[in-house]
């Protein structure tokens, strides 16, 4: 005889199944079927998954070199701390360090600035951020004029939000676009579109171009420093919903922002390999800007050298996400060309640095000076006009905002103490200074929303119909 009662998805939950897309498919087929007994078993057990991956009964250890000398810098550290604990919770995490630039960013148990962690055979979008390979190039442009360097600059770099026209882009290389064609990932018209267009690109918050000169040297040197712009930020949204997707199989319990994409499948190779297509965009990206920058002056670079401090590296079947954190170890960089380099803000040197991996540091420095309060906050303590503060935190300086709007949030008091970062590094051993590129000029982006096109656009259709 045969059974009318039809099969619910809550009974599948009720023999171990997790819900998914396939469970609508499946009940219409075993209802349509009468499946039961071993028929219906056999039927089910190719959508059975492996049980899911819960996190870590305890905090996997990880290194703190960071410590606060104020009360500003304890709640800092507190909450940098605090959510360093939430996140080595993540099941695939085997350990972690933060910086003494550390400073939180999103809910608790998001990767902080400053902060490192290495998981085991997996890649977690998050941990990289929207930005992928943010990153900083410096080139040496011998005795030329530090004036001339950044005038010349000015006339190309681009910042703001967008890419540039048509008649201003800069070619791109044919090899790179075949890599972008041929992995899935990255080959959408979209996505080349916009790679084609935010070459030689900056963006804004707290990228720059600054021009000093070495204190070792007295050459003029030129530090770029931005990531990957739409391109990166492009494949990080995809990775993450592919990150969602194992999340929902493989872990529930870990936290969306943690979610990761296993390295031993098909996805998690192609992502990888997408990720180091982003790194030679972005590397030439930089290239576009200094080389452009020294055909105007009719130079030649004495030397040139780069890192990304915004990465994820790998070494075996352990991924170090550095969530802003500089790479020390040179198995971190295939075509290490040099020392590293460390900003800290536009009044104060950038560090080049060298150093050795320890137990604690994990093969990493910080990448600059970090904040101990957001942006908000910076702009709620400051008093005086935004030209006045400008004036007084710029002086003997030639700082320039391209957009012509001051942003205060980047100005020297928006960051930490750069003595404090300096000193921490020397305590914890984070590398060592062995150079100094003083500062003489920067250009950044400015508060690109107050004249922002799509403002200028809204208001002359405003004024239109008046």
């Amino acid at each position: 005889m045969e059974s009318n009662t039809n099969i619910t998805g809550k009974e599948l939950i009720d023999m171990g199944f997790r819900s998914g897309k396939w469970m609508k498919e499946a009940l219409e087929y075993i209802n349509n079927n009468q499946l039961e007994g071993d028929a219906l078993n056999d039927y089910l057990e190719q959508f059975r998954l492996p049980p899911a991956i819960d996190l870590h009964d305890e905090v996997i250890p990880f290194s703190v070199n960071i410590k606060a000398e104020n009360e500003l810098e304890e709640v800092n550290v507190d909450k940098v701390v605090s959510t360093m604990e939430v996140l080595m919770k993540t099941p695939t995490l085997v350990k972690g360090a933060i910086m003494p630039d550390a400073c939180p960013t999103g809910v608790e148990g998001t990767i902080p600035v400053g902060g490192v962690a290495v998981a085991k055979n997996a890649i977690h979008p998050g941990m990289h951020s929207a930005d992928i390979c943010c990153s900083v190039m410096l080139t040496d442009f011998g005795k030329a004029n530090p004036k001339d360097v950044l005038e010349a600059a000015h006339s190309i770099t681009h910042f703001g939000p967008g890419g540039r026209s048509r008649e201003t882009q800069f070619r791109f290389p044919m090899d790179l676009l075949a890599e972008i064609e041929a992995n899935y990932f990255l080959n959408d018209q979209r996505c080349i579109s916009i790679a084609r267009s935010h070459l030689g690109t900056q963006g804004d918050g707290n990228h720059f171009l600054f021009v000093g000169i070495s204190k070792k040297t007295g050459n003029t040197m030129m530090v770029t420093h931005h990531g990957s712009r739409g391109f990166g930020a492009n494949l990080y949204n995809k990775g993450m919903k592919v990150a969602e997707r194992f999340r929902k199989e493989l872990s529930p319990k870990t936290l969306k922002q943690n979610a990761w994409i296993p390295f031993d499948t098909e996805e998690g190779e192609q992502y990888w390999e997408a990720l180091q297509i982003i790194r030679k965009w972005t590397k030439k990206n930089h290239e576009c800007i200094h080389d452009a920058t020294l055909e105007k002056l009719g130079g030649n670079k004495e030397n040139r050298f780069w890192n990304e401090h915004n990465f994820v590296f790998k070494d075996g079947d352990l991924f170090y996400h550095a969530k802003g954190a500089t790479p020390l170890d040179k198995k971190f960089m295939p075509d290490i060309t040099g020392p590293r380099l460390i900003p800290l803000n536009m009044s104060e040197p950038i560090l080049i640095v060298d150093g050795e991996t320890t137990e604690g540091n994990l093969g990493f420095a910080p990448h600059g000076a970090g904040r101990n309060i957001s942006r908000t906050q910076h702009r709620k303590s400051k008093e005086g006009t935004f030209k006045e503060i400008f004036e007084e935190e710029t002086q003997g300086l030639d700082v320039r905002f391209f957009s012509n709007e001051i942003d205060i949030t980047e100005l020297p008091s928006a960051y930490k103490n750069a003595d404090t970062v300096r000193n921490q590094m020397d305590e914890f051993g984070l590398g060592k200074v062995i150079d100094e590129v003083l500062p003489y000029g920067c250009i950044m982006a400015g508060d690109v929303s107050k004249n922002a096109p799509w403002k200028r656009r809204k208001k002359k259709r405003q004024e239109t119909k008046k």
